[in-house]
Order: structure tokens, then sequence, then C-alpha cells
């Protein structure tokens, strides 16, 4: 069995890629999981169903600026991985607050990365060689594409939001640590992820709860930004494979070949809730709203996956459609869940406007 009587630390496992990487990690592996977050705003605990009954579970609130404490949880549990997935991560709050981001995503992963460097350096060289610290980031940090053209290991860093910005910042962070002191990080670049858990603010389940309710969608600019959609359970599988079997020092972009632009999207949730959950006869598509652009707002993001489907034998198994099925039904299924959400004071108002 895979992970048997190893200790994976992974940071920000109560956020949406973070509990998904903690529920395969319970239900596929034998790791034992300690979940250090700092439950933020976007952050729940109930999106591991499975952890309160599990032996091999730990969760600590703690954040990853915050490095005495981090480096009790070193000391106390000796982790072999540790899969980095805090984060601040939504664009248009970086646009309106970048401090956060600059905080948890640059100054986080530096302090993270001292910790598990001082940590490293104390093992015996068994234990050094095995150990793996896995930086988990965004496509966003390659910028915006052209018509043409996908995404690769080797494209170069091109920013073009704070969080975007911030994210490449703890890229090269971790790709540092390696260079200079040894430690053994790898780092990966997702696209867009989707799936149950994803909190209200992103798309898809925003669209899915103003849907629900019979409320205005609103979709930035013209609709035809496009995005490569990455179901999180694939990408969950793809997380645990490279911090298992990668290669230090090396980069995996981690994609679906699922490019759909931001108006598809929003029209196949609408006829899906039409299916599943049907309004008197009315279409959703009604209340599509188109509504001025956000600041750089990037036009296309396309992932070439063919590096790590080559090397590591992974690949998504969840088409688009299949996926975003899975996903409106979920919604429908578990309102509790994202109801909770809104019942805490979350609200779905336009962000991201500061110029």
């Amino acid at each position: 069995m895979r992970f048997r009587n190893a200790v994976v630390f992974v940071t920000g496992g109560a956020g949406f890629i973070g509990s998904a990487v903690v529920r395969h990690l319970l239900d596929e592996t034998e790791a034992y999981v300690v979940n250090i977050d700092k439950l933020t705003y976007a952050a729940s605990l109930d999106s591991i169903p499975q952890a309160a009954s599990n032996p091999r579970y730990l969760f600590a609130q703690v954040d990853i600026c915050n490095g005495p404490a981090l480096r009790r949880l070193f000391e106390q549990h000796r982790p072999q991985y540790v899969m980095n997935l805090a984060a601040e991560s939504h664009v248009d709050r970086s646009i309106d607050g970048p401090g956060e981001f600059v905080q948890t995503n640059i100054l986080g992963t530096f302090i993270l990365l001292q910790e598990a460097l001082r940590y490293w350096r104390g093992l015996d060289q068994g234990a050094q060689a095995r150990f793996r610290f896995h930086h988990i980031s965004t496509d966003e940090v390659y910028g915006s594409l052209g018509p043409e053209g996908l995404f690769t290991e080797t494209t170069p860093y091109a920013p073009n939001s704070p969080y975007a910005a911030s994210k490449a910042s703890s890229d090269h962070l971790a790709r540092a640590w390696r260079e200079t002191y040894g430690l053994p990080t790898i780092v990966t670049n997702c696209s867009n992820n989707f799936g149950p858990y994803h909190f209200p603010e992103k798309l898809i389940p925003h669209i899915i709860i103003k849907s629900l309710a019979e409320q205005p969608l609103p979709v930035y600019g013209d609709g035809q930004n496009v995005r490569d959609w990455l179901y999180v359970e694939d990408h969950a599988r793809a997380l645990t494979l490279v911090v298992e079997r990668g290669e230090v020092g090396e980069t995996y972009n981690i994609g679906a070949r699922n490019e759909r632009t931001n108006i598809h999207v929003v029209r196949s949730i609408c006829a899906l809730l039409d299916e599943i959950e049907p309004a008197a006869g009315r279409q959703r598509e009604r209340l599509i709203t188109f509504v001025s652009d956000r600041p750089g707002h990037d036009r296309r993001y396309a992932i070439d996956p063919s590096k790590i489907e080559r090397e590591l034998g992974w690949a998504a198994t969840e088409t688009f459609e299949a996926g975003l099925r899975k996903t409106v039904q979920w919604y429908v299924n578990n309102r509790r869940w994202w109801q909770s959400i809104l019942d805490r004071g979350y609200r779905a108002e336009r962000i991201g406007q500061k110029e």
C-alpha cells in the first residue's frame, strides 16, 4: 500500500484542493496526514467528512507564517513529505487587497521552507534522501496565452495579477531552496480546478449557487476568456503521484486539455440545472448578465501536461462535461455545506475593481 508509515504534512488542507488531497490520502493510501491550516474565510473542515473517525488524521490550526509553531509540528510528527497548498488564491481579492497575498504566498512559503530546511538538515542520510517538499502552484504564473499554444514547464513567467505574482515568487523560492541549500523540492503548476467543496467565490460554484437562487449570473467582459479545466480529484491523484515519484528539482504542469470559454461554462451550468432542478419551465440562461471586466484579466490559459503523462504515467480521467455534471449535482445535493458558508456572512459581491 502506498505511503505506508509515512507522515504527510498538507498545508492548506481545509481549502478546496488541499481537502481533496487529504481525502485522497486518507481513502487511497496508508499515509498519516497532518492537516495544517489557519482556517481563513475560504477553509472548511467539513470538506473532509471522513477525517473525524480516521486515526491517521490530525488537524493543526497553524498559520504557515508562524515559524515556531511549524517547528514544533516538524519536531513532533517527523514528516517524510510536505505538500504546500496553503495560499490566498482569489484573483479578484488580490486586486483589492494584495498585502494578504504577499504575506501568505511569499512570506509564508519562505517560513515554511526555512522550517523544512531546518528539519531536513537534522535527519539522517537515509531520511534526507526520502524527504520531499512539494510546492503546489498555478498556471497563472505564466501570464496570458494568445489564441494558439500551450503552457509548458519552460514557459517564461509573466504574472499579471497580484495573486499570480505572489505565486510566481513562491515558485522561485522553492527552486532557490533546492539550488542553494539542497532541500529536495518539486513544483507543480495546475490549470483551473473544479469539483465538490469549491468555495462559492469561484466561477463554477458561484454560478451554480446564484442559478439555484434565480439571481443574475455575472460574466466578465465578453465571456470569451478561456480556461483549461481540471477536475479536482484528478488533480489530487496527480499531486500525490508527484510527491511520491516526481524527480527532485523538476516542475510538472498538470492539466486535462479541457479548454472552455467562461460563457460556455456558464451556459453549460444553466442547461444542467434546467435538467436537474427545473425552475418552473424558465431557462436559466435568461439570468446571464455581462459585467465590466476585471483589471489585467488574462485572456487564455492552457496547459500541456505531456511531461507528467509521459514521465509519471498520470492522465486526467474526468472529461469536462462529466465532471461538471458531477459538480452541479453535488451542489444540488449538498446545500447544507454551502449554505453554512453563506450563513457565516459570506456575500458574493463584486470585488476586484481597483485600478
